[in-house]
């Protein structure tokens, strides 16, 4: 069975720093594209970052120039390093797994999220 365990979630003060981990067991993880979305509360999910199997890198423009994707196939983990953290940035953020095969999304898979809270 496909798991996706988000882990690193937590309170940081506005200026500050969090790296979020998802560790992923069941799927080929070397060959997914892998993500991380988030939904504050009232709003829609939006895409933080995403990385392909072939290490492209897309950010949301609310966040580039701030968070850093990440991953190490070894371990099966994906990384999102949060640096100089914002109030807008509180919000549940999701680990995705992706399979495409000719521009096509074959398999989708999320975890259940980590909460992160950035107040002063």
């Amino acid at each position: 069975q496909v798991q996706l365990v988000e882990s690193g979630g937590g309170l940081v003060q506005p200026g500050g720093s969090l790296r979020l981990s998802c560790a992923a067991s069941g799927i080929a993880f070397s060959t997914y594209e892998m993500g991380w979305y988030r939904q504050a509360p009232g709003k829609q999910r939006e895409l933080a970052a995403r990385i392909t199997s072939v290490e492209t890198i897309t950010y949301g423009d609310s966040v580039k120039g701030r968070f850093i994707i990440s991953r190490d196939n070894a371990k099966n983990t994906v990384y999102l390093q949060m640096n100089s953290l914002d109030l807008e940035d509180t919000a549940v953020y999701y680990c995705n797994a992706r399979l495409i095969y000719y521009n096509v999304n074959v398999n989708d898979y999320w975890g259940q999220g980590t909460q992160v809270t950035v107040s002063s």
